[in-house]
């Protein structure tokens, strides 16, 4: 998911004086019928000093009248509402702290923003969309590593490439991810799970929020790392799968933190380790994956606002700045950590980068554990 020129500016189209000689000959003098040069039949047309002021002043004109109307077009956007769509269903991680940016954007802006869920085959539906919508900046795809990083590595065919097709506006924020189990599973740790599903192998279950979901790849990695054979049992979307596993029909989840922290708090879910190398502050009395002794495993699941590529340089400039005034909300912050999370900030130098470590990092771990779609 690199991205390749960070939009572009599109409908700006420079002109350029003609201010070589005239085609009457040399300096402008007449040749006559028998070729000599005759003068006096009419005046030299050449540029004079008072021809070329006037076309420098146009010049400058010109250019000023292109940043004025370019400065008018960035303070100008966003007229209208803005989308931001989110490849997978409502009350899952990434569609919380959507609705969190679409929030603080409203606040900063005299216009909404509004989040429109579109999920479908692990994300990729709602990410194509975006990459086929108007590049007007008007449709955003509200995307993590799930769409940019991990689909390609899972689908053979897409209907969009993410490097080619988008430009990232700015990362918002980081939640780890926690591995849930049904209240009553006899395992209050890592290593106790272990035992437990080597003990019965192909009979615990996995839920997900669909196949080639974060979730689902994610588990995958884990278990297969650990040498467990579960069952995985996708869902349409996290949050329809946390009643049956506090109903004790589905045994165990490895989830966002913003989606399952309300029920791991209540006690309707345990929780039996976090991904990422540090404990979560949210849940400080809980380990880390790490700390089981059992596997390595470091994760955080990152969020960002991706444009299509085509859309004007002044509009992703405009984005990314809205984007640094939302993580710099006070109010917006607590509630991201109020979730379990924290506010990720990525300078724009630093993104492609970024985000070639991950796509790295992960396609080479979903080749080793053969993750798949099914």
């Amino acid at each position: 998911m690199d991205d390749r020129g960070h939009g572009s500016t599109a409908g700006f189209a420079s002109t350029r004086s003609n201010e070589g000689g005239s085609a009457t000959g040399r300096r402008g003098r007449v040749r006559g019928p028998r070729g000599a040069a005759t003068a006096g039949r009419c005046p030299d047309i050449h540029p004079g000093a008072h021809s070329g002021r006037t076309s420098r002043v146009a010049r400058v004109a010109a250019l000023l009248a292109l940043v004025v109307a370019t400065s008018a077009t960035a303070q100008e956007f966003p007229s209208r509402p803005l989308r931001l769509v989110v490849a997978s269903g409502p009350g899952g991680g990434t569609d919380l702290t959507a609705r969190n940016v679409a929030r603080t954007l409203s606040e900063h802006l005299k216009v909404a923003a509004f989040v429109e869920n579109r999920p479908g085959a692990g994300s990729a539906t709602g990410t194509g969309f975006v990459a086929k919508a108007p590049p007007d900046g008007y449709t955003l795809l509200f995307g993590s590593g799930s769409s940019m990083v991990m689909n390609p590595f899972l689908y053979r065919t897409l209907a969009y490439d993410s490097g080619r097709d988008f430009v990232v506006t700015g990362f918002v924020a980081a939640y780890p991810f926690v591995l849930v189990s049904r209240p009553d599973l006899p395992a209050g740790n890592l290593a106790e799970l272990a035992r437990l599903a080597k003990e019965r192998p192909g009979r615990l279950t996995y839920a997900s929020a669909g196949s080639g979901s974060l979730q689902h790849v994610w588990a995958t990695i884990l278990f297969r790392a650990m040498g467990l054979d579960l069952i995985h049992v996708p869902y349409k979307g996290a949050s329809m799968a946390h009643p049956d596993m506090m109903a004790g029909r589905i045994d165990l989840m490895f989830d966002n933190l913003s989606a399952s922290l309300k029920h791991v708090e209540s006690g309707r879910l345990k929780a039996l380790a976090v991904s990422p190398a540090k404990r979560a502050a949210a849940l400080p009395q809980v380990p880390t994956v790490g700390e089981s002794g059992v596997v390595s495993f470091d994760g955080e699941s990152w969020m960002a606002l991706f444009a299509p590529s085509a859309t004007p340089q002044v509009a992703v400039d405009r984005l990314r700045a809205l984007l640094l005034d939302v993580v710099a909300d006070a109010e917006f912050g607590a509630r991201v950590v109020q979730a379990g999370g924290r506010v990720m900030s990525v300078p724009a130098a630093q993104q492609d980068a970024f985000l070639k470590s991950e796509i790295e990092r992960w396609g080479r771990l979903i080749r080793q554990h053969g993750v798949s779609v099914e």
